[in-house]
């Protein structure tokens, strides 16, 4: 029996693609899958600080389900579409992490499995950050 739990949120690319939204190891080390805007099958927010905003909320949202929050994310991965989006995404950043100062990367990609997206983001946390 491994040790590893696998956190679900339902999304349909969960089941088609055989990933889990995070997974926490029994070091304390909990990863968070890319994750976008969207919520309910839809894209939540048409330009890049609305879109990292809402794929921050999943991505904490999924921190939520191990009893984690903001204040255990020590590292942020932000993929963008394009460089123009650099400030606006490093903006969403920064009105949620300033005080946590994770390490980031932000990436500038091709392109997403859908072409509306701008912002895809992974998250890193660890259990005893804020303890």
């Amino acid at each position: 029996m491994s040790d590893v739990r696998r956190i679900s949120t339902g999304a349909p690319w969960e089941d088609q693609f055989g990933y889990s939204r995070a997974v926490e190891l029994p070091n304390g080390l909990v990863l968070v899958s890319g994750c976008t805007s969207i919520v309910d099958g839809q894209i939540a927010g048409g330009g890049p600080y609305e879109q990292a905003v809402n794929a921050f909320a999943v991505a904490l949202s999924a921190l939520e389900q191990v009893g984690l929050g903001r204040d255990d994310v020590v590292r942020t991965r932000m993929y963008l579409t394009h460089a123009r989006d650099v400030e606006e995404v490093g903006r969403a950043h920064k009105e949620l992490f300033d005080t946590v100062r994770p390490a980031a990367s932000m990436i500038i990609v091709s392109g997403f499995v859908d072409p509306s997206l701008v912002v895809e983001i992974e998250v890193e946390a660890f259990r005893g950050v804020s303890a």
